[in-house]
This record gives C-alpha cells, sequence and structure tokens, in this order.
C-alpha cells in the first residue's frame, strides 16, 4: 500500500525529538513517545512535552497493534514519582499526562503506584493539571477508584477501536469492560473529564466509528481523539487503508455535534495530542 504524502511529511518531524530525548534518556525517563514510535514526537519534544511513561516499557500485554515491548515486566522503581515530579519542574510543564505499561503481573494493576506519581509531580508543581492515560486494571474496580480518589483533571482511558475488531486487535482487553471505567469515573465525579482515544485504519467501517462515538458519549466521555493506525514493524496487525485528513475533518465535526467537547481527529493524533488545549477547551464549555 503506497503510504500517502501526508504521512510521509508528518514523519519527519520526528528528527525534531533527538535533543529532549537524550535529556530524558539521561535523567531516566521514559515516554509513551518514544516507546510506542508517536509521529508526533517531534513537534511535542521541540516544545518540551512529552507523557511519561511509568512502571517500566515492558508491557504484560501483547496488542497486535502496540510498538510497546511486551513480556515479564521489571520491577517497579520506588525513586520514578520523584523523577517524573523534578522533569516535569525542570522542563515547565503545566499539563502532565502520565501513563503506563499495562502491569497484569500487579495485585492492584499498578494504581498505587499512579497514586504516588500524581501526589510528587503537584507536590513540587504548583498548579499543574494532571491526566492520567490508564489501563483498564483488568476490570479491578477499586484500582480505578484509586486514581479518581485523587482527582486528577483528566482521566483518559482508550477504547483503541471498533467493538467489532476487539477480538482481533485487542484480545486481552474487552469493549464493554473499558466502556464501564469511563462510566465509572463519569459517575464518581463530576469535576474529573472523562478522554478516550481511537485508531482508524484497521478495518473499520465509517457506521461503526460513529456507533463507537456514542457509546462513548453514554459513558460520560467529554474528550475524544482520533489517529491513523500506523504499523510499527510488518510482524504488527497491517493497516487497512490510510484515512484522508477530509475524512478526519468530518469526524471531528460529527464528534463536537454528537456531543463532545472537545475533539482532536487527524493523521497523526494520538490521545495525548495538543491535550493542554483540548483539556482546556472542554472545561471553557463546562464552565469549569
Amino acid at each position: 500500500m503506497r503510504i500517502p504524502d501526508w504521512i510521509i511529511d508528518g514523519l519527519k518531524e520526528r528528527e525534531r525529538s533527538k535533543d529532549l530525548l537524550v535529556f530524558l534518556k539521561d535523567n531516566g525517563i521514559v515516554t509513551i513517545c518514544e516507546e510506542a514510535k508517536c509521529p508526533n514526537i517531534g513537534t511535542c519534544f521541540s516544545k518540551k512535552t512529552a507523557t511519561f511513561l511509568i512502571m517500566g516499557s515492558i508491557c504484560t500485554r501483547n496488542c497486535n497493534f502496540c510498538a510497546v515491548t511486551s513480556g515479564i515486566p521489571h520491577p517497579l522503581s520506588e525513586d520514578e514519582p520523584t523523577k517524573v515530579a523534578e522533569t516535569v519542574k525542570t522542563l515547565g510543564i503545566r499539563h502532565t499526562v502520565i501513563t503506563s505499561v499495562t502491569r497484569d503481573d500487579l495485585e492492584d494493576g499498578g494504581a498505587n503506584h499512579f497514586v504516588k506519581t500524581i501526589r510528587a509531580v503537584r507536590a513540587v508543581n504548583r498548579g499543574v493539571t494532571v491526566e492520567m492515560l490508564i489501563p483498564d486494571f483488568d476490570g479491578n474496580i477499586s484500582s480505578v477508584d484509586e486514581i479518581i480518589k485523587e482527582k486528577p483533571e483528566v482521566i483518559n482511558h482508550n477504547i483503541e477501536t471498533v467493538k467489532e475488531l476487539y477480538n482481533e486487535v485487542r484480545p486481552k482487553a474487552d469493549y464493554s469492560r473499558s466502556l464501564e471505567l469511563l462510566l465509572r469515573v463519569n459517575q464518581q465525579s463530576d469535576r474529573i473529564i472523562a478522554k478516550s482515544g481511537m485508531m482508524v485504519g484497521l478495518g473499520e467501517n465509517e457506521e461503526q466509528v460513529y456507533k463507537t462515538m456514542d457509546d462513548l458519549l453514554n459513558a460520560g466521555v467529554q474528550i475524544l481523539t482520533i489517529g491513523q493506525y500506523l504499523r510499527p514493524t510488518n510482524k504488527h496487525h497491517e493497516i487497512k487503508r490510510f484515512v484522508t485528513p477530509e475524512e478526519f475533518d468530518r469526524y471531528r465535526e460529527v464528534g463536537l455535534e454528537k456531543g463532545f467537547t472537545g475533539v482532536a481527529s487527524g493523521p497523526f493524533v494520538r490521545s495525548s495530542y495538543k491535550a493542554k488545549e483540548i483539556y482546556q477547551e472542554a472545561r471553557s464549555k463546562q464552565g469549569m
């Protein structure tokens, strides 16, 4: 399949990431930007912003769309929350996005480590807003509640794809379980913005995308991100098609018409794409 020009041009931006990447590695900081081979890494790193990946770089799951290494993770690093907090301070980040690999090997899925990181970031960064991109914790609601109690400004959990493709794309995940997690966030706090994201180009059709939007809205999601799936290696799920920029624009229009307060939709949009700006837009619309 021929790679469109708009994809090729965008990938060239990765070259702008080198300086910050060296700084982060020297300080023992891992980012999902690098581990997941995010196409926006150059744009974000040039602005000294990144999405922190905690609990190591090895995931216990093996989703066939994801570039993150799968295997047996290392033990948690007790000083990681402090390192993340200090890096946020050094870089002057005002909206901090933190995610993790999935840690099904841990009893709480790593929820307590998330909590420690939130507290550490806030302790040394007055006025910072915090966005948590969390896994499904294998359906452990108490783990979700631990994070909700910390009241991060945004809790994000990606639906990733349409229901019909879950067995093929996310065999260890569950579509309904992810919706229940997002609904839990909405039910437990009216101050936390619920967010989710999905990829397109995996084999879904337009009707399925709109149905997924409806399911997310019914679960209380306010912010939605939609981006083009890009195949990390030839061993990963193949790209079924490249969605055009015009189609992405339409998805954004429909999403806003349906009721999302913030929608980012484009070939290179990922979960944390312009996270601060979209959060502020959603917050303004809600009068928060």
